[in-house]
């Protein structure tokens, strides 16, 4: 059974162009006892609302009309004038084809969660942000949370990460705060 959290006092902004799922949404993060729930239905209202409210957690949906999902998450992430580039971003999406998850994670998400969504999938989603943070990683053409989920240190192929390629970078409190 997973391990419980009270994670009332964090706050999260749903962003979602179908006012059902919002609702939906919600309901479940009120269910979980989350009191402070923004939401928008486009990603230009959305970033609006990031900068003018204290935010912990971003759930965006894939699909969006103008700036979809992906376009959001590089703005968060890459943005001047960003006020939190660290914050983890939960993509959920009806789009499951391994190409549209690749694209999410190297846009910067640091969950994927297909729709129908439960509960259950959601809280795991946002326990993996509590439980397991991921360094950040500043590199030429990324920047985010590491797209590696396990180290394996005996891997020598062509993929390795080079020394000094990227720059890893632990996000502390202070630096997601001070944002």
């Amino acid at each position: 059974m997973a391990k419980r959290y009270d994670i009332s006092s964090l706050s999260f902004l749903v962003i979602d162009d179908n006012s059902y799922m919002r609702s939906i949404v919600k309901t479940l993060l009120k269910g979980f006892g989350v009191q402070n729930i923004s939401e928008a239905s486009d990603a230009a209202e959305a970033f609006e609302e990031f900068q003018s409210t204290k935010t912990d957690v971003i759930i965006v949906d894939y699909a969006l009309e103008t700036l979809d999902g992906i376009e959001f998450v590089q703005l968060v992430r890459q943005a001047n004038d960003s006020p939190n580039p660290y914050v983890p971003i939960i993509m959920l999406t009806a789009y499951s084809d391994r190409s549209r998850v690749e694209e999410a994670r190297d846009a910067g998400i640091t969950e994927f969660l297909c729709k129908p969504i439960s509960a259950k999938d959601l809280y795991v989603r946002v326990l993996q942000i509590i439980e397991r943070p991921r360094p950040f990683i500043r590199a030429k053409s990324y920047f985010g949370p590491d797209r590696r989920r396990r180290t394996d240190t005996n891997y020598t192929g062509p993929e390795r990460r080079k020394q000094n390629a990227a720059e890893v970078m632990e996000v502390d409190d202070q630096q997601a705060q001070a944002s």
